[in-house]
């Protein structure tokens, strides 16, 4: 059957003046790689109409659909006009819908029929021709609670992290940025009237028996060897400029590392890997050969100092880039007594963070895994609902960005 059979597509409109920032739905606002919806920007700038989708729709953007970007609505609202909103017909069950259109294949389909070639753009009549297996409701429903399910397991580890890490940018800012940590008394330093002295090359005043430090004092840095084209698919994960990692059959480091976009446009991103992996020959890593336990110290420096001034790059025009001395000769203030500290109350949080990241590999892969299985029959929900308990490989690592 056609995916026409089972969904049409949402043509109610509602006005943008009777809806949220939250409520508004966008092609930029629904995430990659299938992890749902952000809040937009702003929103219309002028009245105008929305597509008005309601509670249990599927939102597909229809821009770029390699990008897949779905998100089951949990709320009522409206949509942008490139973002495609299924529903459902009668008979039929919506989890079941956002299953099927959470597929790999079906974002490859789409892409088939695309038009354009900067910006493509699926075709809504081609898109309804997606072909699918004949399932009861019974068997829809089924298969919908399994799906939404990891989703939801998904999202709260999402939101977990996302408090996390508020909750160290938070205290690497009062601590490192206002110098508000605890002084002797435990009262915050600089508020509490603790001595300051003016830093010519930080070009700002720090604490009196601080100093100014650069990255290349505390951490080794290095490239890859190989251009993206180069890595052979493989077993490791492989860091290039882009926000998704892809695979290499090599790794040349194990371990932790800070991982910094080195050209295009994410240059002076900032992320963290645990594992064996490979590299870009312009992303780098920086790594601690002794004092490994400060990784996450250095980690917030550069996410929370470097990568503001950096994002964007410093040096091209028609592709930005940055170099090894902008991250190399990057200067902080340092104390290692606060540091220490710093470390000794983030690292709970830390680690906490690789661990629900660990989960969400894990359970993406499950549920990517599973979904071709279930819509051929290969698996029966309740029968080989066990196969979401298989182990990580042990080469699997861990990324944070």
């Amino acid at each position: 059957m056609k995916l026409s059979q089972i969904a049409e597509y949402v043509e109610d409109k509602i006005s943008s003046s009777q809806i949220t920032l939250e409520e508004y739905v966008t092609t930029d606002s629904i995430l990659q790689n299938k992890q749902g919806k952000a809040v937009a920007t702003n929103l219309p700038p002028t009245v105008c109409p929305l597509t008005h989708y309601l509670k249990g729709d599927v939102l597909v953007a229809n821009i770029r659909p390699y990008l897949k970007k779905v998100w089951y609505a949990n709320i009522n609202g409206g949509a942008s006009a490139d973002v495609l909103v299924f529903r459902a017909k009668q008979g039929n069950d919506s989890t079941f819908l956002y299953a099927l259109l959470l597929q790999d294949s079906f974002f490859a389909y789409a892409m088939k029929g695309a038009k354009g070639s900067k910006m493509p753009r699926g075709d809504k009549d081609q898109i309804m021709r997606y072909e699918l297996p004949t399932f009861t409701l019974h068997e829809q429903k089924n298969i919908g609670k399994l799906i939404i399910d990891i989703t939801n397991k998904l999202s709260l580890n999402r939101a977990v992290n996302h408090n996390l890490e508020a909750m160290a940018k938070q205290l690497y800012d009062y601590w490192f940025v206002q110098f508000d940590f605890p002084d002797e008394n435990g009262k915050p330093y600089k508020s509490s009237g603790g001595k300051m002295g003016w830093n010519e090359k930080l070009k700002r005043e720090i604490p009196q028996g601080w100093k100014d430090c650069k990255i290349k004092d505390f951490m080794r840095i290095f490239t890859g060897k190989k251009d993206v084209s180069k890595a052979v698919p493989g077993n490791y994960k492989f860091f290039s400029c882009a926000p998704e990692a892809i695979t290499s059959n090599e790794y040349i480091y194990d371990g932790y590392a800070v991982l910094v976009s080195g050209n295009g446009s994410y240059t002076g991103r900032v992320g963290f890997y645990r594992g064996k992996f490979d590299l870009y020959q312009r992303t780098y890593a920086c790594v601690l050969d002794e004092e490994v336990r400060n990784v996450s110290f250095f980690y917030y420096t550069l996410r929370y100092l470097f990568q503001p001034i950096y994002s964007g790059g410093k040096h091209g025009s028609s592709i930005p880039y940055i170099v090894l001395g902008d991250l190399a000769d990057f200067r902080f203030a340092f104390n290692e007594t606060i540091c220490k500290k710093f470390v000794d109350t983030v690292t709970p949080m830390f680690d906490e963070q690789l661990l629900r990241l660990q989960e969400i590999e894990k359970l993406t892969k499950q549920r990517d895994e599973l979904l071709p299985l279930l819509m051929n029959g290969q698996v029966k929900v309740g029968v080989e609902r066990s196969r979401l308990n298989y182990d990580l490989p042990n080469n699997h690592g861990i990324l944070l960005c």
